[in-house]
């Protein structure tokens, strides 16, 4: 008989078993995979059963407190990561083959950009792109990382610098930072600041993770300002928390052009004080996984927005 084009027997198992296992190994917790996975802990644990039984391996070790994956187990999620990838990369190809910016699309932004940068973007992405459903995830810079690269999300839009192996970077514009001050702070009646101004002053920062956080100890520069202040040490979740320190007069922030608002301006308790060049500021980015079938959509969505900027900042 002649099997040179004989058809493969289907696996046992499916896709959404092995999303299963990725989930559990990531989270480690069989309840937090199943909230990631959107079914219920006995449904996900059911198909960790059949997965095991269909390829005849253990994949955790399970104990009151603790999952880990077995020496078996990480060998099947490695490869379990592979074939989602490509399952995912052939349906993104066959949508791309219609246009690569119509149907669903997953975004991920850092949290300093995505409230801001979205209250202008969405409404130009409404009026030039009709047909798109833009899907918007907030996280951490690292978290987007591993999001686009797990094929969790598509794009990206975060601040350099960051790990660009393997992505498509399209620079899309400069923002600078501002000095966000109570109206009574010893900076309050300076026209123009320079970063030596702050190494006597408590800079209000957020917390461990927000690279904006790290582009504002880069500014401060000086071991003085990274210090504990004595009054204690304010770190926030949110650049809102931080507007909101500084508006109660705890001291001042860097605070991004586009962060600032007409009521900023107006406040007789703040002030907002420009930097003397060169001004420091961070670089916005979009970023994508290299070889998506929606690269040349990203080109033209990069382009959209870098036409559609506030004056507030100056595209690249």
């Amino acid at each position: 008989m002649d099997h040179r084009h004989r058809i493969p027997p289907d696996p046992a198992f499916t896709l959404t078993e092995l999303r299963y296992a990725v989930a559990v190994s990531e989270t480690l917790h069989f309840g937090r995979a199943a909230t990631a996975c959107h079914v219920s802990q006995p449904t996900l644990s059911a198909g960790i059963r059949k997965l095991e039984d269909q390829l005849g391996v253990r994949l955790f070790e399970r104990s009151s407190k603790q999952v880990h994956p077995t020496r078996e187990g990480e060998i099947v999620i490695e490869r379990a990561r592979a074939v989602l990838s490509a399952a995912q990369d052939l349906a993104d190809r066959v949508s791309g083959e219609l246009d690569p910016l119509e149907g669903s699309l997953c975004v991920g932004l850092i949290p300093t950009v995505a409230p801001y940068l979205l209250s202008w973007l969405i409404p130009a992405l409404t009026d030039e792109l009709p047909s798109l459903e833009l899907v918007v995830q907030e996280a951490m810079t690292h978290q987007l990382l591993d999001a686009v690269r797990e094929h969790t999300v598509e794009a990206i839009l975060l601040a350099r610098p960051f790990d660009e192996s393997g992505l498509v970077v399209h620079s899309l514009y400069h923002e600078p930072f501002f000095l966000f001050a109570p109206s009574d702070h010893a900076l309050a009646r300076r026209k123009r600041v320079s970063q030596r101004h702050l190494e006597d002053h408590r800079v209000l920062l957020l917390t461990e993770g927000h690279c904006l956080r790290e582009q504002a100890l880069e500014v401060c520069r000086t071991a003085r300002s990274r210090q504990v202040r004595p009054e204690g040490d304010f770190r926030a979740t949110s650049l809102e928390t931080v507007r909101q320190m500084v508006i109660a007069g705890l001291g001042v922030t860097l605070m991004p052009a586009m962060a600032l608002t007409a009521e900023d301006e107006a406040r007789e308790s703040t002030v907002t004080i420009p930097f003397v060049k060169p001004r420091p500021g961070r670089e916005i980015v979009l970023a994508h996984r290299r070889g998506s079938a929606r690269s040349e959509g990203f080109s033209r969505l990069a382009d959209l927005i870098r036409a559609s900027l506030p004056d507030s900042v100056a595209p690249r």
